[in-house]
């Protein structure tokens, strides 16, 4: 199995315990995903993020061709770090870990991401031609929607 890894990086305009409040809520995921994937958590409890919760979601990342996925937070330290995991969806595997860490002037967030994909060497193909791409633009939004959410408020 092939393991690829995604490592971002961003400073937050905000107190660890905003970055928090905001990041832990699973109905943020839509905020900070492409609308073109057209994104919908079906069920995540309504509740702040804890260990062994289960998010489950449909997105058209591809094509329109609508997949189903299932996510479970394995780890969660508040105001520190929180492990997401794929129970079942379009990787093989799927590990994002999400740091926080305080600074002088906010917040460092840091997300790794470890994924493999299934097919073999078709899927190293499929990563080289197409996930890789994908997975830095969805992380690009990301970015640039939190940079809206928390670095652009006049203080």
């Amino acid at each position: 199995m092939k393991l690829y890894k995604i490592e971002t990086t961003q400073h937050i305009n905000a107190s660890i315990e905003e970055c928090w409040d905001f990041f832990s809520s699973p109905k943020n995921l839509q905020t900070i995903t492409p609308d073109t994937m057209r994104f919908e958590i079906l069920d995540f409890d309504n509740k702040r993020m804890y260990p062994g919760q289960i998010i489950t979601y449909t997105l058209k990342p591809l094509l329109g061709i609508k997949i189903s996925w299932a996510t479970e937070i394995t780890v969660s330290v508040e105001n520190h770090y929180f492990v997401d995991i794929q129970l079942s969806g379009p990787y093989k595997l799927w590990h994002h870990k999400h740091f926080f860490e305080t600074t002088e002037t906010g917040v460092k967030m840091t997300d790794i991401v470890h994924y493999a994909l299934p097919f073999g060497y078709l899927g190293r193909i499929m990563n080289k031609l197409v996930v890789a791409n994908k997975l830095k633009a969805i992380f690009n939004y990301r970015y640039s929607k939190i940079e809206e959410h928390f670095n652009t408020k006049v203080q």
